[in-house]
């Protein structure tokens, strides 16, 4: 496992990979599990660290590059689902799971993005409740209210 530890405005992200997809972008509250056999590799997540950069920066509004989705086949609908989200807009639990072809599986769709292995990426932050509540976020409700105020205001801006 290879991963790295970036600085961003919610926090230290951890971001991982077993070869040379992103694997794994989490908020990193906590000091970091057992890491026997993990290798810090920076240069490998280069080009993640300058995205997430440009993104913070109000600058990019689409990532590139490999990931690796790990999950049910399911989560893994809706979290391709997720990342059709545009930028500065938002869907609720029920959106995701119409276009899914699962209506009635909202609470489902809830519990595939809280699994969401890459947040930001896949951003999961962008899905809200039917009457446009924030509900739930793995990484705290502030960082999802940061990450949609981010786009927001970015919305308008000239990014890639």
């Amino acid at each position: 496992m290879f991963y790295d530890v970036i600085d961003s405005p919610v926090g230290k992200l951890l971001l991982r990979s077993e070869d040379n997809a992103l694997s794994g972008l989490a908020f990193l509250d906590e000091p970091l599990m057992d890491r026997t056999g993990w290798v810090r590799d920076p240069a490998r997540f280069a080009s993640w660290a300058r995205q997430l950069g440009e993104y913070f920066a109000g600058h990019r509004r689409r990532f590139e590059g490999d990931v690796a989705m790990v999950g049910t086949d399911f989560q893994r609908r809706v979290w391709s689902e997720v990342r059709g989200v545009p930028y500065g807009e938002t869907a609720s639990y029920g959106d995701i799971a119409r276009r899914v072809g699962s209506p009635r599986a909202v609470r489902a769709v809830g519990l595939a993005n809280k699994c969401n292995p890459i947040a930001i990426v896949v951003p999961c932050h962008r899905v809200i409740g039917a009457d446009g509540s924030l509900t739930g976020y793995g990484g705290g409700l502030e960082r999802k209210r940061f990450l949609l105020r981010l786009e927001a205001c970015g919305a308008g801006a000239r990014s890639t």
